[in-house]
């Protein structure tokens, strides 16, 4: 795995934060949608979680427009709960108060990989920035993880009003820091919205799989040509060396 060869060094690199720096705990997956919903007179099956965010993922894929819109993912959550059963107007209530608490940082953990990785990073001289589609102030995000003094900017959607993989959130992440495209790398779990956006944007970019699935396909099948340079991780672990390595740090 690497990064393609480039006469500019990479000097900063950014990260989407859910699912790439942070996952839900229980609040936020099918044993806290049931009791968000059973507070709305809903039942749902708890068990059907899972295949429910599967089927809800179209919500997020259809859009065409990437103006920020609470709304958008307030119907992506009440699909979710759409598949597992749940019907009716406490429905659509519960789907908004899953969307509110989405914002609280006490709902998600820090995968393991991440700190070290980070501060590695950092004591090798890169920006880390963050962008990330959500209306969760990344502010808060930091100081909750304790890593306040490692991020050099941080721009979420709902902040710049646009989301990945709109260009302008890129672009804003980019002066944030005072580096061009070229020396820039985009790290997230989105194959739209982190893999394409940051290469529209002229940037590098850095897969993140988890679980490993897909990591022995090309990349190019998801994609389509063009994308056959853009490595596949399954940890943040495997990235100070893929960055440093590229960057000629130290």
């Amino acid at each position: 795995v690497c990064l393609p060869a480039d006469d500019t060094m990479t000097r900063a690199v950014f990260f989407d934060v859910d699912f790439t720096l942070i996952y839900p705990g229980p609040s936020l997956q099918g044993e806290g949608y049931g009791l968000f919903c059973a507070r709305r007179g809903v039942t749902v099956d708890t068990a059907r979680f899972r295949a429910a965010v599967g089927m809800a993922a179209q919500v997020l894929d259809e859009v065409k427009a990437h103006n920020y819109d609470a709304q958008l993912f307030i119907d992506y959550t009440r699909a979710i709960i759409g598949h597992m059963g749940g019907r009716g107007p406490g429905a659509d209530l519960a789907a908004r108060d899953i969307y509110d608490e989405w914002a609280a940082c006490h709902h998600f953990f820090l995968y393991d990989d991440v700190e070290p990785a980070l501060r590695r990073l950092a004591a090798a001289g890169l920006k880390i920035g963050l962008i990330s589609n959500t209306q969760r102030p990344l502010d808060e995000f930091a100081a909750h993880f304790a890593l306040d003094h490692i991020f050099s900017a941080a721009i979420s959607s709902a902040q710049l009003g646009f989301l990945k993989p709109h260009p302008a959130i890129f672009e804003a992440a980019l002066a944030a820091v005072g580096e061009p495209a070229a020396a820039a790398v985009m790290v997230g779990d989105s194959v739209k919205a982190d893999i394409e956006g940051a290469r529209q944007a002229g940037m590098r970019a850095v897969l993140v799989r988890r679980s490993g699935d897909g990591l022995s396909s090309p990349l190019q099948h998801l994609l389509g040509p063009g994308y056959e340079d853009v490595p596949v991780i399954a940890s943040l672990a495997e990235l100070p060396a893929l960055l440093l390595a590229e960057s000629r740090l130290p």
